[in-house]
């Protein structure tokens, strides 16, 4: 989801409420460049940072900052009207990928709780996620896991799945998925993809699959 259906990472822009955006932006971008390759430990570590954002905040950032990438939505009502069903599958946090999912359209979502404590503007974030029925964190592996169950489900073989991401924590999925896309990804994603989309918006991913 985040730098992909949205343009922003989510606990990057979270974390400037508490004047720690660069601190965890720079987590952020070492684990999507694969170069910490502990994902929940990553972030574990940028969660704590979040003690006290409060739910405020997290408003102002889906209302002012949140924005829909170029392309987003053309794509998945075209995916929609082919038949196909839309997956959003994130290490990014509900409160955001829940409307995300309600605003496109997209049939699925699973992504990382936010634990949230009394507080003012309507509770503040404790530093810790929630454990959810699924397990504790949407990594890399989550993500795999997901993508064949949901294909199992559905009664589909893999090579009718398409992967689309950006980091390193997308690779997993995108290894077992039919068609990969890097989209506007870091350097390992774009050399593992079969396909990489590196100008213009996901819509262009609709040449592939015409």
């Amino acid at each position: 989801m985040d730098s992909t259906l949205i343009n922003i990472e989510c606990v990057d822009e979270i974390a400037a409420a508490v004047d720690r955006k660069d601190e965890v932006a720079a987590i952020t971008e070492a684990s999507m460049r694969g170069e910490i390759t502990d994902f929940k430990d990553s972030l574990r570590k940028r969660v704590a940072l979040l003690r006290g954002v409060t739910v405020a905040d997290m408003e102002m950032v889906y209302t002012q900052r949140l924005q829909i990438n170029p392309g987003a939505a053309e794509l998945v009502a075209a995916c929609k009207q082919a038949g196909l069903k839309v997956l959003l599958v994130s290490g990014g946090f509900t409160f955001f990928a829940d409307r995300v999912k309600e605003r496109l359209g997209i049939d699925f979502a699973r992504s990382n709780l936010l634990e949230i404590e009394s507080g003012p503007n309507c509770g503040q974030l404790s530093g810790r996620m929630v454990d959810q029925p699924w397990g504790d964190i949407c990594d890399g592996a989550e993500k795999r896991r997901t993508l064949l169950e949901v294909a199992s489900l559905m009664g589909i073989g893999m090579e009718q799945t398409i992967a689309v991401g950006d980091g390193a924590n997308d690779l997993p999925m995108m290894g077992v998925a039919g068609l990969s896309v890097a989209f506007h990804a870091k350097p390992k994603v774009r050399e593992q993809a079969m396909v990489s989309i590196e100008s213009g918006g996901l819509d262009r991913l609709l040449e592939v699959l015409a």
